[in-house]
């Protein structure tokens, strides 16, 4: 029972205190930036997706096609979400409401990632209480740039700060979720991890190349390719630089 009030507050650690100092540095410094922090944004989600979640699904043995098939098969799915989302605005409004779909999207694929971070921790404190913490770590220190990059995103979708921190911090929760999940059943939540790894790619993927590089490409002059450029490549040097640091 002691290992499993260690799981769960590393698991609140890892989902809501990285939301929370996330959610500090975007408010704080990022804010009056909305409009460019979307290219950061992008390099984040990409970064997450191509240099953390593709390859530590691809780590555990696996038929290669039946992955790329799950991967396929959720840009397929989200595609779906976010047409029914679109339909529903546009019956209930008669045009696309103020708030886009993207922000609900965001907020599934962060649901995946923060199920798996907890699998993770529950996985660490199974084997030992210093690898616990170790990994309570790790998680919360590749949270917050992809939490910050999230924030960025639902501002610019329509959602307001205080509706934003209220729907991520209860995004954040899956974390516990996961973290019981995994004390209960590690094994057959390790099995679940795989795809939820693969499913939370495809999303994070789906939104950065459907709906904002698009918003991005609205913006032309040398100066806007200039910046998004640079902000993208910040936001994968990001995610690059945390996985260096942690592996």
């Amino acid at each position: 029972m002691e290992t499993l009030v260690w799981i769960i507050g590393a698991s609140l650690a890892g989902g809501a205190v990285s939301l929370l100092l996330a959610a500090a540095v975007a408010y704080a410094l990022l804010l009056a930036w909305v409009p460019r922090m979307v290219s950061y944004s992008v390099g984040v989600l990409l970064g997450v997706a191509f240099l953390s979640l593709l390859p530590e699904a691809f780590e555990k043995p696996a038929d290669a096609e039946k992955l790329f098939g799950v991967v396929l098969a959720g840009l397929l799915a989200f595609f779906l979400l976010e047409k029914a989302a679109l339909w529903r605005h546009g019956h209930e409004r008669g045009d696309h409401g103020t708030r886009q779909p993207t922000g609900m999207l965001i907020l599934v694929g962060d649901a995946f990632h923060n199920f798996v971070d907890g699998v993770l921790i529950a996985a660490a404190f199974l084997t030992d209480l210093r690898l616990g913490v170790i990994t309570t770590l790790a998680v919360m220190a590749h949270e917050i740039p992809q939490e910050v990059g999230d924030f960025m995103v639902l501002l610019k979708a329509g959602y307001g700060r205080g509706q934003a921190l209220l729907l991520n911090l209860a995004v954040s929760l899956t974390s516990v979720a996961g973290g019981i999940v995994g004390y209960l059943m590690l094994e057959g939540a390790r099995a679940m991890v795989q795809y939820a790894l693969l499913l939370a790619a495809s999303c994070f993927i789906y939104i950065a190349v459907a709906d904002l590089i698009p918003d991005m490409h609205r913006q032309n002059s040398a100066g806007d390719i200039g910046w998004q450029l640079f902000l993208m490549t910040v936001g994968i040097a990001t995610i690059w630089a945390m996985e260096s640091l942690l592996h």
